[in-house]
């Protein structure tokens, strides 16, 4: 089985019309529909680097349903070594990351 890498492009700064020198409502109207894109954009860019939070490795929520790349931190991993497959009953505080199938120390 393959799994797709998703390409993450980041998104185009936008391109802001120049401000008359009077107060124009279609201006900051038209100003504040780019800036609203751009900043949903951006948060859906930036949603795919979401760290998901501190766990304990039984209480991590499932590497398949985050999907490839989501990130964790766990305070009682068992394993240390980059790329393992995390194990919990240890001591050990490690970030993690999801393959899609399972959680692997990074």
């Amino acid at each position: 089985m393959t799994s797709e890498l998703k390409v993450l492009n980041p998104p185009a700064i936008p391109l802001l019309p120049y401000a008359p020198v009077q107060y124009d409502r279609a201006y900051q109207d038209t100003l504040n529909n780019i800036l609203r894109q751009y900043f949903t954009t951006v948060n859906s860019f930036a949603s795919n680097f979401a760290l998901s939070g501190v766990y304990e490795v039984a209480k991590l929520p499932g590497a398949a349903a985050l999907g490839v790349g989501a990130r964790a931190f766990v305070i009682d991993s068992s394993v240390s070594t980059f790329g393992t497959t995390v194990a919990g009953g240890g001591s050990t505080k490690v970030p993690v990351y999801s393959d899609g199938t399972n959680w692997k120390v990074g």
